[in-house]
């Protein structure tokens, strides 16, 4: 049997939002909501376990509190890949997939999480799995629109015929040069997004740290690009958010308020197996 570990990386030292594991949204803390989705996949999947990774007392508390399993990792982590790589090396029997859940994704659909586990499960290909959406023309327009104020945010990516990930970028891939006949040919366009949700098989996660920092991951600031660099093959994974508003991490108190307002629109997940 494969055994998947869900980590979820908690830190509460963050610069615009302090404690923002703990912060509660809709009267149930972050932390404890993206508990819920990793220990509801854990029901619905075999040979499968969460861990929150955290390196702070008050999260500590906080787990203990609700029965949450957690462990603790090195205050010198500088990112979610680094302290699910730290849970890797405390294990002495080692999952054969990590799944990096960020504690600040309060509301990353369930079925995105089974997606990966159940790709890694049945493919031939891939070290790596990550999401994406294929979006609709009116989608892309947003996605140019926000761009205009925000440049890096979204993150696209470009996929060959075995569903592997031929590059991301945080400028919209690929150019069209015939995009008004494509309009009416067709309702979605070619523009795939990058969803920051990421499955690694042990040897990746452990072969990424084993790598230096490569240069299109230094341009473009995406972490994923080191694994492409290096021919460690990044399989995508197709998923929909299921007529629900889509929304990666939580940053900002305005932030909490959409979440809020999500969840009074689209009501709550139901996480029962």
């Amino acid at each position: 049997m494969h055994k998947t570990l869900i980590v979820i990386p908690a830190r509460y030292g963050s610069t615009r939002l302090p404690g923002k594991p703990l912060l509660k949204i809709a009267g149930r803390e972050m932390l404890l909501r993206v508990a819920d989705i990793a220990r509801y996949v854990c029901q619905t999947q075999s040979d499968c376990d969460y861990v929150v990774a955290t390196d702070d007392e008050r999260i500590v508390q906080l787990c203990e509190q609700h029965q949450v399993r957690y462990l603790m990792t090195s205050e010198q982590c500088n990112s979610g890949t680094e302290r699910c790589f730290d849970v890797l090396q405390q294990l002495t029997e080692k999952p054969d997939f990590i799944v990096n859940l960020q504690g600040d994704n309060p509301l990353c659909p369930p079925w995105f999480i089974s997606a990966l586990i159940e790709s890694w499960k049945s493919s031939d290909v891939g070290e790596v799995f990550t999401p994406y959406v294929e979006l609709s023309w009116p989608e892309l327009d947003k996605l140019r629109e926000v761009k205009q104020v925000t440049p890096f945010s979204g993150t696209t990516v470009q996929i060959n015929r075995e569903q592997l990930a031929l590059t991301f970028s945080k400028n919209i891939i690929p150019a069209i040069r015939k995009e008004a006949s494509m309009r009416q040919s067709s309702a979605l366009s070619p523009v795939k997004r990058h969803i920051g949700l990421y499955g690694y098989t042990a040897k990746a996660l452990e072969g990424y740290f084993a790598m230096p920092e490569s240069t299109y991951e230094q341009c473009e600031g995406l972490e994923q690009m080191r694994f492409l660099e290096n021919s460690i093959a990044v399989k995508m994974v197709k998923v929909g958010y299921q007529g629900r508003t889509g929304m990666s991490g939580v940053d900002s108190p305005e932030d909490i308020q959409r979440a809020e307002a999500i969840i009074a629109s689209d009501g709550e997940y139901e996480l029962v197996p």
